[in-house]
């Protein structure tokens, strides 16, 4: 493997994660390419980083002059071929495996033959996507947490050929962006979501079988189990589509009940009810402070 240390940083994917992840990157002083997978305004994206950065200055977090740099370091564009140069790239688009593989096929020819592929998933197999690359070994998972800028894990998720130097160098990257990685093999769900999908599931089953009602619910994990939000505002937060997908996904792996999406959760999605980034989930955000959602209720 010719690359050992990661100097420039590509992100595939301007969504709130690869936007976060690019504002993350490029603020620990990577020269950072962000790539908008769709048409539309790179300098809307920009700005949006630029706005981010100056909360952080205004809050004493960051110094105006670093802020003026990670800009600097900050390239948004819309060209995959500006990806040509980098030493990693995180992949953070659309869950489907098809368009991941078409991307990374893609990226194989625009890319030099050092450079390391990973995808932010965190539900769909790595090894899937790495043995349809030309560079399986030099291919891993590295799934942040949203908000990227805020959460401080990064999962690191190697398949049986991955080449030890390539999870070095990635580690050692996601250490200088001061978030803390930790390994894990790749599996469906990798070890949060694994264990984290199940407890909001089981949630919602508790509520359907009538054991309590959904603030009830959230007060008990938030106050008997130190949890910092109950399992409800927790799915709000993911958004219902997130866990709906990934419960489908453990579920179609793994073959447990358990994990197979409740019939609320499927209605809630079917009917554009995400959570916070609809405004209206398990709980209704359009009041303040935000209620239980009035349909399930009654």
């Amino acid at each position: 493997m010719s690359v050992t240390k990661i100097q420039s940083i590509g992100v595939l994917g301007a969504g709130q994660m690869g936007l976060g992840i690019a504002q993350v990157t490029a603020k620990a002083g990577f020269p950072t390419t962000l790539v908008k997978a769709t048409p539309g305004d790179t300098d809307a994206l920009k700005k949006r980083v630029e706005g981010a950065y100056g909360r952080d200055v205004d809050k004493g977090r960051m110094e105006a002059a670093d802020r003026d740099a990670a800009l600097g370091r900050l390239n948004v564009t819309t060209s995959l071929d500006q990806l040509a140069g980098v030493d990693l790239v995180i992949e953070s688009i659309l869950e489907d495996l098809g368009t991941k593989r078409e991307a990374f096929d893609r990226l194989d020819a625009i890319c030099g033959d050092g450079a390391i592929f990973s995808s932010n998933t965190s539900t769909l197999g790595i090894t899937e996507m790495a043995v349809a690359t030309k560079r399986p070994q030099r291919f891993l998972g590295v799934h942040f947490f949203n908000p990227a800028p805020a959460m401080k894990l990064v999962e690191i998720a190697t398949t049986l050929m991955t080449d030890p130097a390539a999870t070095q160098a990635v580690s050692e990257a996601i250490s200088a962006l001061g978030k803390t990685p930790v390994l894990v093999k790749d599996s469906t769900g990798f070890v949060v979501n694994r264990l984290l999908v199940p407890y909001m599931i089981d949630a919602m089953h508790e509520w359907s079988r009538g054991t309590a009602s959904i603030d009830d619910i959230d007060t008990a994990m938030c106050n008997g189990a130190a949890h910092p939000m109950g399992p409800f505002t927790l799915a709000d937060y993911i958004g219902l589509d997130v866990v709906f997908h990934m419960a489908t996904n453990l579920y179609e792996e793994y073959g447990e009940p358990r994990f197979a999406p409740p019939p609320v959760l499927r209605r809630l999605m079917l009917t554009g009810q995400l959570g916070r980034k609809t405004k209206r989930g398990f709980y209704d955000y359009g009041a303040k402070p935000a209620v239980v959602n009035e349909a399930l209720t009654r």
